[in-house]
């Protein structure tokens, strides 16, 4: 098997294993040579080094369109050099972080908008309406304009409101968790992507020579072909003489 020397670890490595500069994108050599200026593209580089320097250009890239990395942006690069998934259910992660308080609100707040709530609330009414009415002439406990039920409704609206504004809130904070979460799933794909079109014109360029190659082999042999060709040829003439 043919081995050859990477430039930057000094191993001998098989050539599978290795990529000469030649056929490294422009972006990722510029990336290698801050480090090593005296790399040729006659060197050759091996895989690992190469997925090291991939990372860099993956984060030189981000910098240069989105300015310093952020959080996500760092995690979505780790986990592209540590060939992690990012595409994973987060509803049971999210829902086991909820509080008590956030349970009892998201219940209180479900109940509060069903149709449940409606009409057991103005068969409430009504019945105290109705029970009200029908006792005025014995000893009504809240007698007509019913200012016990303005009260009960009043406490009712001041306490349901900040806790339907709680369960807002939560939801709204479980919205942004998910869409930081499909945002880092389609950054990675769109950096995947980039890099796969990398190792794709890598690998066109490793063919075409090797096509290069094998026509120069058949140049050559078509030349030795021809050549003991023209001595048979030759050889026959001077036998006819």
């Amino acid at each position: 098997m043919k081995t050859e020397q990477c430039y930057i670890t000094k191993q001998k490595l098989p050539s599978s294993e290795l990529v000469h500069g030649s056929s490294i994108r422009e972006g990722l050599l510029q990336i290698i040579l801050k480090d090593h200026p005296d790399f040729k593209p006659h060197h050759s580089i091996s895989l690992d080094e190469l997925n090291v320097y991939r990372k860099k250009y993956v984060e030189s890239i981000l910098k240069e369109e989105m300015g310093e990395l952020s959080h996500l942006e760092k995690e979505v690069v780790k986990s592209i050099n540590d060939n992690e998934l990012l595409s994973e259910n987060i509803e049971p992660r999210i829902d086991s972080e909820l509080s008590v308080g956030d349970r009892v609100a998201d219940k209180i707040a479900s109940f509060g908008g069903s149709w449940t709530f409606i009409i057991s609330f103005f068969a409430f009414i009504m019945l105290w309406i109705g029970g009200n009415i029908y006792l005025l002439t014995i000893k009504p406990f809240d007698p007509y304009p019913f200012i016990l039920l303005n009260l009960l409704l009043s406490c009712l609206a001041a306490i349901q409101a900040p806790i339907i504004m709680m369960s807002q809130n939560r939801k709204e904070a479980k919205d942004r968790q998910r869409s930081e979460h499909d945002y880092k799933i389609n950054l990675k794909a769109e950096l995947e992507i980039r890099q796969l079109h990398e190792k794709i014109d890598h690998m066109i360029l490793q063919q075409n020579q090797r096509l290069l190659e094998i026509q120069q082999l058949q140049v050559d042999l078509m030349e030795d072909i021809l050549t003991r060709l023209n001595h048979k040829n030759g050889g026959s003439t001077e036998k006819e003489k």
